[in-house]
């Protein structure tokens, strides 16, 4: 078992910043990839960006390249979401999410994540 921690959500104006934190524990995750994903109100459950524990590649929806970096820490196991320049529409609940490398090498779906978080809400007002 994997448990992920988020934290970090809250209210911001447009063009502000959050980063949002996920606190990793449990068994050895490795060999895992992290990713943070996002939900809003009727909507599908969307990638938001990806990392790989080990080499710490990164891969960023095209909505938020630029504006959102994603890290992890290694001594502290957690995995972090700068978001910059927020907009209104990044309005949503963000959850963290893993999984390992094995199965389908769509790292985008979230359908193919094992664990997830409780999520965070985020709220960016115009």
């Amino acid at each position: 078992q994997v448990q992920l921690v988020e934290s970090g959500g809250g209210l911001v104006q447009t063009g502000g910043s959050l980063r949002l934190s996920c606190a990793v524990s449990g068994r050895t995750f490795t060999y895992y990839i992290l990713g943070w994903f996002r939900q809003a109100p009727g909507k599908e459950r969307n990638v938001v960006a990806t990392i790989s524990w080990i080499g710490g590649s990164t891969s960023y929806a095209d909505s938020v390249r630029g504006r959102f970096t994603i890290s992890r820490d290694g001594a502290k196991n957690t995995v972090y979401l700068q978001m910059n320049s927020l907009k209104p529409e990044d309005s949503a609940i963000y959850y963290c999410a893993a999984r390992d490398y094995s199965g389908s090498r769509d790292y985008n779906d979230p359908t193919t994540y094992d664990y997830w978080g409780q999520g965070t809400q985020v709220t960016v007002s115009s």
